[in-house]
């Protein structure tokens, strides 16, 4: 987003706040019907719940569909509690299946029942028939509205089907090739289809498909279809038979949810899963108060062993200024290997069954900065106090960089392992981890150096 746009939604928001606060509505319209939809949907994540409705109610039927289906779901699900039955029964109807599920999973079970019992039957179906996969699979985010063609199919009868489902298929770029049992055997695209000639058989002109299955994490499948560049990606049961497509807009929006997960995760907290300026301060509280309050628990062991310890710092008081810099750079270590390796794993690059390679290297990675950071600590120390305590702060840096690159590096690959998001095994875990073994090396080094 650029600066100027920015510009334009915050004075479209402030404008829109007054008007509120005044109650203009005749104002407050003329604002909203002039802003783009995408703007529209800018201002809606700054607004409160209340906010939102009464903007909302205001719009043109079409624009109103159009904002609504921008937004993200949790945002949908406010709306949904802020709007009459019938509002939410009209928007609700006119959302893809897919759509509809990714706002169901916002909504309280009742509230659901009651949406989907006013859905027209074969929408129902549609609907349902995504709600029976696990939750966070592919099958949840795919739509079942899609053209297919078969081999023995000229390329004017394919584009025929194209034109008959127009207007209610999601997506007519990437289209799969079946045989009679329903199993993907190719795919054509739209641009294909295009360039050949309306005799042609679709056998002739079918590339090799690229599939996931419904049970694949989401995710997997998103990475899937993005690495592969491909518009939809077709998903399949267990044998291999179609049952949705999984279009690039649905894949690009799963990758920045995934994206806003493991950011908020490794800096110690829940995700909010709403734009931040839209969460109540009480949810705020709640993402983060559960997470401090673990870290505090973890941060006893660090007092612990300072207080194991408290003999050798009375004994040589300059050992406590070096401290806040040692436990400092272990932690930081420690979670630049985890953030390079969660993100390795989310690409694909390392598998769990890697450990002992990412360890390898982990371990040559941290010795390096540690000899690196060990020579300067030393110079400076030595330079300021004496050489022994010099060699203490070198070769504890050396120790911690190692360890902590070594507990970073491999702390993601057994979350993975054990099936927990590594992202919770990451920054806070190993912030706590290495502080406490950081001290626990550096008093051991000091005593064996200082003879104390």
């Amino acid at each position: 987003m650029t600066t100027q746009q920015i510009r334009i939604i915050d004075s479209a928001t402030s404008t829109i706040e007054q008007q509120l606060a005044r109650r203009d509505l005749a104002a407050l319209t003329a604002t909203a019907a002039a802003l783009p939809v995408q703007d529209l949907v800018e201002v809606f994540e700054r607004l409160s719940r209340r906010q939102s409705a009464v903007v909302f109610r205001l719009l043109a039927k079409d624009r109103a569909l159009d904002a609504f289906e921008a937004l993200p779901p949790a945002l949908q699900s406010d709306l949904v509690h802020g709007l009459q039955d019938a509002e939410v029964a009209r928007l609700f109807g006119e959302l893809d299946p897919d759509d509809r599920t990714w706002l169901l999973e916002e909504l309280p079970a009742a509230i659901v029942t009651r949406l989907l019992r006013g859905l027209p039957e074969p929408e129902r179906l549609a609907t349902a028939g995504l709600l029976g996969y696990p939750q966070g699979s592919a099958g949840r985010r795919m739509t079942p509205e899609y053209v297919t063609t078969h081999p023995q199919l000229t390329v004017g009868d394919t584009l025929d089907r194209v034109r008959a489902r127009l207007g209610t298929a999601e997506t007519v770029y990437t289209i799969p090739v079946l045989d009679r049992g329903r199993r993907v055997v190719g795919v054509v695209s739209l641009r294909e289809l295009l360039g050949a000639s309306g005799g042609t058989a679709i056998e002739a002109i079918m590339s090799e498909p690229r599939t996931a299955a419904a049970s694949d994490p989401a995710e997997a499948a998103a990475r899937r279809c993005a690495d592969l560049s491909l518009l939809a990606l077709p998903i399949v049961d267990s044998e291999q038979r179609l049952v949705g497509m999984l279009t690039i807009d649905d894949a690009v929006r799963i990758l920045e949810l995934e994206e806003s997960e493991d950011s908020a995760r490794q800096g110690g907290s829940e995700p909010l899963r709403r734009p931040y300026l839209s969460t109540p301060v009480r949810s705020l509280v709640r993402s983060r108060v559960v997470w401090l309050l673990v870290l505090a628990v973890g941060a006893t062991l660090t007092v612990q062993v300072l207080s194991v310890f408290e003999a050798t710092l009375e004994q040589v008081t300059v050992l406590a200024l070096f401290v806040p810099l040692l436990i400092g750079t272990g932690g930081n270590t420690g979670n630049q290997a985890a953030t390079t390796v969660t993100r390795a794993l989310a690409l694909g690059d390392v598998r769990p069954r890697d450990i002992g390679r990412v360890l390898g290297r982990e371990l040559r990675t941290g010795a390096l900065l540690g000899l690196l950071l060990g020579a300067l600590g030393f110079a400076i120390a030595g330079l300021a106090y004496s050489p022994a305590i010099g060699a203490v702060i070198a070769l504890t840096l050396l120790a911690v960089c190692t360890v902590a690159a070594a507990v970073g590096g491999c702390m993601p690959l057994l979350a993975r392992a054990v099936r927990v998001d590594p992202a919770v095994f990451s920054n806070p875990f190993i912030s706590t981890f290495v502080d406490a073994s950081g001290l626990v090396i550096y008093f051991l080094i000091a005593r064996a150096i200082l003879q104390l």
